[in-house]
């Protein structure tokens, strides 16, 4: 007997049936069945046979089996037989043992009537969109171009209107349409009418995959097609009817949830022949075969992605800011959503509320909205405005753990894509803002970083952006596409740039040059700013200080970035920023702050920074175009003081962006 084989026990004077799925094995043993006084014996076949003596452990080397040869009996000898083809009729092969005492008298004879059935469950296990007949890979997943395993997407999204709020929900199909986010499992069945007694084909989940995996079966095909739940969600096992000859029975697979720090995103499937031995007797397998899936993760898209739809939430005082987004939106030749009804803080502050991406198999993909934790009124927006055939909806909420302005999606970012010491992020990197690695401030909720790091694909950094009164990496840091080889630029926001620009226009002699010109005051800042001008700024002592702070902070990112970005210092420009810290010790823009900028395509829309103005022209402008319009992107400064600014927010904040997806597709990399 081989490991692995299926054990039957043969009764000289008798014959017993048998069912054997072609391509396995099924071993008896010769020397236990043998009657008293036998010494050998002789096996005869029919040609749907194969059929192979083994003795202690080696298949017996000389004449095959059915010839008429004559083995002797010797104790541990097994036959060993398998079907090469399914069966047309119940027990339409057979085997023949034949013993024989000493001088060759027959005694007796034992034998097994076979009927071959075919059990093939079968996914797009090498992700070509196609269901191919039995791949020896289907049992596994494997990362990489040449790897193997099919995928699931999440029916995070919602085909009817009627339903709930995503598909995941839902025991029934309701449309065509939905089966075409899942996918195809097929269940190839061959051999006679009917299976002989005793026998039936279930397909279970293990209990661990129950609520991370639905199944679906067409019902009623002649009679107004549904599509009912045969597993997942409470059903572990669904019996399966054998319909005879050559047939596939077509089912539909969603994913229920997405990876996360208890999930690996690793579900099975699996279909087995089951056995009953006798009236009473519970049923034993005989057969399994097994598919795996994994769940797409959900991915996000940096700025370097061609923008699809801008979404801006129109609110009582953003009027003028409206209008400049929808010239910059035409510019870059994309579509503008204007959301009515959602004037609350959540309204404002979109970005801060919702992070697009999308989830992609080979089969479809569509994008994902991402809902913060952060309760700003804003989750009825995701559900009521976005949630549709082909968009879904995930969001995580912690039970217990408090939610810091972290938790906000200004503090959410990724990287274009880079290789780091060669070894290639295609799909670039999540950055997150975090507190400083030995001080016990604020972080992200475990719930939502644990969920980033579950998806693999775009290996999260942790930067420290607790320095910051609001704490969110997009204040210092954005990417800007570019048409050389590198692609893009990073850039961070510069104390440092701004001293060194304000210190030029000292020495040309223009430091009376004045800042915020016609805006008052510069609100929240605490900045008397009636006449702020360079020679003020430069003369400010404590204002001196806390940009060195500020600049030592982010030079501390910067490092990082540069380690796990595989950045060089040509890779980064630094555009000029000024902070100022609260009376916590936090650091807000004094003037608005450039870097949280909107990215579509080569058009950059730049909160206006109220710079000293020198020869009708803000130095801070004129220097930021000076460092951007060489690579080809085109700087639009837009006015968000009033509406924005001023509640310690830019232009980032109060737009988001939904993009194309990557070209690349994300099975092919290894995390």
């Amino acid at each position: 007997e081989m490991p692995g084989d299926r054990t039957l026990r043969l009764q000289h004077g008798n014959r017993i049936e048998a069912l054997c799925v072609p391509g396995t094995h099924i071993a008896a043993d010769i020397y236990g069945a043998a009657p008293a006084g036998t010494v050998s014996f002789s096996v005869k076949h029919t040609e749907g046979v194969n059929v192979e003596v083994v003795s202690q452990g080696q298949a017996e080397v000389g004449a095959a089996p059915g010839t008429g040869t004559r083995w002797p009996l010797k104790e541990g000898t097994v036959l060993r037989f398998s079907m090469n083809r399914a069966s047309t009729e119940v027990n339409d092969n057979k085997v023949t043992v034949s013993f024989y005492a000493e001088g060759g008298q027959p005694i007796s004879q034992a034998g097994v009537f076979l009927t071959g059935v075919g059990i093939s469950l079968d996914v797009d296990t090498d992700r070509d969109g196609v269901v191919e007949k039995n791949n020896p890979n289907k049992a596994s997943w494997t990362w990489g171009p040449e790897g193997h395993g099919a995928i699931l997407l999440v029916s995070c999204n919602k085909e009817s209107p009627f339903t709930l709020p995503s598909d995941g929900n839902d025991e029934r199909v309701f449309s065509k349409e939905d089966l075409l986010d899942m996918a195809r499992m097929v269940l190839r069945t061959e051999g006679p009418q009917r299976l002989p007694r005793g026998y039936e084909i279930v397909l279970y989940v293990p209990v661990t995959d129950a609520d991370k995996v639905g199944v679906f079966q067409v019902q009623n095909p002649f009679f107004g097609q549904r599509y009912v739940q045969v597993l997942g969600q409470g059903k572990l096992c669904h019996t399966v009817q054998f319909t005879g000859g050559a047939a596939e029975m077509e089912f539909f697979v969603e994913g229920l949830r997405f990876p996360d720090d208890t999930f690996s995103g690793l579900v099975s499937i699996h279909v087995t022949l089951l056995e009953t031995l006798a009236e009473g007797i519970p049923h034993t397998p005989v057969f399994t075969d097994t598919v795996v899936f994994r769940v797409a993760p959900w991915i996000m898209t940096p700025n370097t992605l061609a923008p699809v739809t801008v979404f801006v939430c129109s609110l009582k005082d953003n009027y003028l800011f409206m209008k400049e987004i929808k010239n910059l939106v035409n510019k870059a030749g994309c579509e503008l959503k204007v959301c009515f009804g959602y004037s609350g803080r959540g309204g404002r502050w979109i970005q801060d509320e919702i992070e697009f991406g999308y989830i992609h198999a080979p089969h479809k993909s569509f994008p994902v909205v991402l809902d913060s934790p952060q309760d700003g009124g804003l989750e009825k927006l995701a559900i009521k405005e976005l949630l549709g055939p082909d968009f879904g909806y995930v969001s995580r909420e912690p039970l217990f753990e408090a939610i810091t302005t972290l938790d906000s999606f200004g503090n959410l970012e990724v990287s274009p894509p880079v290789t780091v010491e060669g070894k290639e992020y295609p799909l670039g990197r999540i950055l997150i803002g975090s507190s400083f690695p030995t001080s016990a401030g604020r972080r992200m909720t475990r719930l939502v970083r644990d969920f980033l790091f579950a998806q693999q694909v775009q290996a999260p950094v942790e930067l420290y952006s607790d320095w910051l009164s609001l704490g969110h990496v997009n204040e210092f840091i954005t990417f800007v596409p570019t048409c050389d080889t590198k692609g893009f630029r990073m850039l961070l926001a510069s104390p440092v740039a701004c001293y060194s620009l304000f210190r030029e226009k000292q020495k040309e002699g223009q430091g009376e040059a004045t800042m915020f010109k016609g805006k008052g005051t510069a609100g929240y800042s605490g900045t008397d700013t009636k006449r702020v001008t360079i020679n003020k700024v430069l003369s400010n002592d404590i204002l001196a200080q806390q940009n060195q702070y500020v600049q030592r902070c982010i030079d501390w990112n910067r490092d990082i970035l540069k380690k796990e970005l595989g950045l060089t210092e040509e890779d980064i420009i630094d555009l000029p920023a000024l902070f100022k810290l609260d009376k916590q010790g936090k650091a807000v823009p004094y003037f608005p702050n450039m870097v949280t900028m909107i990215v579509l395509a080569n058009n950059l829309g730049i909160p206006k920074p109220f710079g000293p103005v020198l020869g009708g022209e803000c130095c801070l402008e004129l220097r930021v175009r000076s460092l951007l319009e060489p690579l080809g992107l085109c700087c639009r400064f837009l006015e968000d003081v009033v509406c924005y600014h001023d509640r310690l927010g830019e232009v980032r904040c109060g737009i988001n962006v939904q993009r194309g997806p990557f070209p690349f597709n994300w099975w092919h990399l290894t995390p």
